[in-house]
């Protein structure tokens, strides 16, 4: 099995990240590893590769989250005792919980706050960053966490590159032009850029910001795309954990 890891929370031990790729399990195409139930993967294969994962990571033990990504700006406060619902973003401020993003090409966002030992994750795509849904996680962690930027530490994983990611101009004209490259009548847009602008806004430091320059489009050999491969595109799994 070959994960990402990122560095920005290798001063936590009491943290666990990381981005799962196709390579696990020996695992096939069209779906190789894939931990998405909703793509047409046999179920039970499914359930081996999160077994797998789960267990490679030493998660046995935590109370395990995922969401009904909607490409939405809902953020859920979870607990404990919380079930599946709707959202595209999901905090934690309890021990022995690790929250899930389903993805294959959107940015994955993993936010930690050491001092009040909160966890967030948040699943952008371009609905999402066009709702700032980051932003608007980021204020509950102000509001009911008391979290500020300079607080925080985060890694937004890897998804697909501006130069892979042609919009229509529909979509183009719902983002400053900063974040869109126009190449002979084609739009192209940074979702990363603008969720890591988010942050800087909010006050995060850039040294405690890791953004991952990996395009899920570009490395067919390691990731799963959606824009790439379609409906035959399996699903990455990134998770955030607090021990």
């Amino acid at each position: 099995m070959f994960l990402i890891k990122p560095y920005i929370f290798n001063n936590f031990p009491e943290i666990i990240c990381g981005f799962t790729t196709k390579i696990g399990l020996d695992r096939k195409a069209p779906y190789y590893f894939n931990i998405s139930f909703a793509v047409g993967d046999d179920e039970k294969i499914v359930k081996e590769n999160r077994s797998a994962l789960f267990s490679y990571l030493k998660l046995e033990e935590l109370n395990k989250h995922f969401q009904k990504q909607i490409h939405s700006d809902i953020t859920r406060i979870v607990n404990s005792s919380s079930t599946p619902e709707e959202s595209d973003a999901m905090i934690c401020s309890e021990n022995k919980n690790a929250l899930f993003i389903i993805a294959a090409d959107c940015v994955s966002i993993f936010i930690y706050n050491p001092h009040n030992k909160i966890i967030a994750a948040v699943h952008s795509g371009w609905r999402g960053t066009q709702k700032r849904i980051l932003e608007k996680t980021l204020n509950i962690l102000s509001n009911k966490f008391n979290s500020k930027g300079k607080d925080l530490f985060v890694y937004l994983g890897p998804s697909i590159s501006q130069a892979n990611y042609q919009v229509g101009e529909e979509v183009a004209v719902l983002f400053d032009d900063k974040y869109i490259n126009k190449l002979y009548d084609k739009f192209y847009l940074d979702v990363a850029l603008a969720n890591y602008d988010i942050l800087l806004d909010f006050g995060v430091p850039k040294n405690q910001i890791q953004k991952s320059s990996i395009c899920t489009y570009e490395m067919s050999e390691l990731f799963h795309s959606y824009r790439r491969d379609g409906e035959k595109s399996g699903r990455s799994l990134g998770v955030i954990a607090l021990k």
